[in-house]
């Protein structure tokens, strides 16, 4: 299962690697990336299938294939941060291998996504709707889900004109693999496992979050009480674009406040 995943390597210190969500590319973490680098040597990766990290032929494109690719590409210790469908590969792989994860922060992102029952999330409708549309105009239906993850924010149609100007600066994720990463979005579960995870775990959410409703908050608290949660105010699913200072005055108190060696 070897594959070329393309990432940007920029900074010094402790690997810090950041994985991006479903249907975009590395270019999403822009506005953060500069204090990022300063914190440690940054990892931005293009999660295999998106970008410019090519599928491998053959290979089924499943969430068991994308975390091994994924873990395959990462530095031997790192501090991984993942968002949207990005945190629930990072936290697969803070799973696998707890041993090469440092810390793990999640970014609006949920161990189970769908609304399913008294478990807050996506209505799956919304899914279905955009895995029918995809194969009609998938660049379209793209859009539309971007429009969706920044409904709420104060400065909603900024945030999505500057997410459409990095998404089409890079190649086009294949249809396969965008229909695959809504498969994943519906179907994959890690509720039951997240209490086995050890090392420094901070989630962080957008209170204005339309796909990942601050309501799972409690709920996720409860699984994973070894973790803690900090609520972004007007921000939506992409609180690092909505309000990119506040992320990162977050996640450095996290950072700094992790045991010695970070």
């Amino acid at each position: 299962m070897v594959t070329s995943v393309w990432q940007s390597v920029s900074g010094d210190g402790a690997d810090i690697v950041v994985l991006h969500g479903w249907g975009l590319n590395a270019k999403i973490w822009t506005p953060v990336v500069p204090a990022l680098s300063e914190l440690g040597r940054l990892h931005c990766l293009d999660l295999p299938g998106y970008g410019e990290s090519p599928w491998p032929a053959d290979l089924p494109v499943t969430f068991d294939n994308l975390c091994e690719l994924v873990s395959a590409a990462l530095p031997e210790r790192c501090h991984l941060v993942g968002w949207s469908l990005g945190g629930l590969v990072a936290t697969a792989i803070a799973l696998k291998q707890p041993e090469r994860v440092r810390s793990l922060t999640t970014v609006a992102s949920s161990p189970h996504f769908p609304e399913t029952g008294d478990w807050p999330g996506i209505e799956p409708h919304i899914l279905n709707t955009f895995a029918r549309q995809l194969s009609r105009d998938f660049r379209r239906t793209v859009e539309r889900f971007l429009a969706l993850q920044s409904m709420g924010s104060p400065h909603a149609r900024e945030d999505v004109r500057q997410i459409k100007e990095w998404l089409f600066s890079k190649p086009m994720a294949a249809v396969e693999v965008l229909n695959a990463g809504l498969d994943m979005l519906a179907e994959v579960d890690l509720r039951p496992q997240l209490q086995q995870i050890q090392m420094p775990f901070l989630r962080m959410y957008g209170r204005l979050d339309a796909l990942v409703p601050t309501a799972v908050i409690p709920q996720v608290d409860a699984l994973a009480p070894q973790s803690r949660s900090i609520i972004a105010e007007r921000c939506s699913h992409a609180p690092f674009i909505s309000n990119p200072q506040q992320f990162i005055r977050d996640w450095q108190a996290f950072f700094h406040d992790l045991p010695e060696p970070r």
